[in-house]
């Protein structure tokens, strides 16, 4: 027995003679001549080792044996497997099936990511959408390389050998302050005077975070030695303890409620460098449709989101 041997063809000849009881039926509907047929069930036959019909000769029809019933089993879940193979690569083309898997991080995902995952669901409403949200690039890149994700934001600068990257826009850092609180009372402009942090308990994030690193470093470049009375990786969280006056926060734009009663944001002067926000896709990879769509309409959305927040 040589299972490997087998041909598609010698499975579309054994359902269509079992389907039409003669070589002849089968020939005609497979457009086929009856020497082809036979010649399809005889390969077949070979590469089973048995027989898959009993041909009585004469008009009677012929009849599958019992190697032949148990094979047309598979025969038929064969096809219908290469149907829906056919299916699916018809929608991945299309770009309006299948799956999309996204890495994001908390701003963007709060943020950003409704309008997006909203577009994309109305271009392609038979799209699975699944995220995947990490707090540091590293791990998002992980996922990515190893195919656990498809596309995935990226807080930048930021630059790697193995991606494809796409900026799309910058996110300055701003300074959050309670709005009744003394800090906002003494510096009632939109601009906030950086140096005016020094030795004041700050609001932020934990390190190793890329934020808090990169403000971290950005506020020593100035001289200042920041110091925190609270830590937390949740920007909500920090939002609320600037309200609540535990102290000001330093956050990208993006990850802030502009619309919250209980805060005033302000333009650091100087200001720390900014991040940016970039997409990445594997260097090399193909791109399904689904994955090109998701990333035009996220540029759009996301340019137009920070100029709004910026507004």
């Amino acid at each position: 027995m040589s299972l490997p041997d087998l041909d598609l063809r010698h499975l579309r000849a054994l359902i269509a003679v079992a389907e039409e009881g003669t070589f002849i039926g089968a020939a005609d509907a497979l457009r086929l001549s009856q020497a082809a047929v036979s010649q399809q069930i005889a390969g077949l036959e070979r590469a089973v080792g048995q027989r898959v019909f009993d041909r009585p000769g004469g008009p009677r029809p012929v009849t599958l044996t019992p190697a032949g019933r148990l094979l047309l089993q598979y025969a038929h879940r064969i096809m219908d497997l290469l149907a829906t193979a056919a299916t699916d690569l018809n929608d991945l083309a299309s770009g309006t099936r299948g799956r999309l898997s996204i890495g994001t991080y908390q701003s963007v995902s709060v943020q950003l990511l409704p309008d997006v995952v909203r577009q994309v669901r109305q271009a392609a409403p038979d799209l699975l959408i699944s995220l995947i949200e990490h707090d540091r690039n590293e791990e998002l890149v992980d996922e990515l390389l190893a195919g656990s994700i498809d596309v995935t934001f990226l807080a930048g600068p930021y630059d790697h050998d193995g991606l494809d990257l796409s900026l799309l826009g910058t996110d300055p850092f701003v300074l959050l302050l309670p709005a009744e609180g003394e800090l906002a009372r003494a510096h009632p402009g939109r601009r906030f005077p950086t140096e005016a942090l020094a030795e004041i308990p700050l609001v932020g994030e934990h390190e190793p975070q890329y934020g808090a690193g990169t403000i971290n470093a950005g506020l020593r470049g100035l001289g200042l030695r920041p110091r925190y009375a609270f830590r937390s990786y949740d920007n909500g969280a920090q939002q609320g303890m600037v309200r609540a006056g535990v102290g000001p926060a330093i956050m990208p734009l993006l990850a802030t409620d502009p619309s919250d009663p209980g805060i005033v944001i302000k333009t650091l002067q100087p200001p720390l460098e900014p991040r940016t926000i970039m997409l990445a896709t594997r260097k090399g990879a193909t791109r399904t449709p689904a994955t090109d769509t998701f990333m035009q309409i996220a540029k759009r959305e996301c340019r137009a989101r920070l100029a709004r927040a910026r507004a």
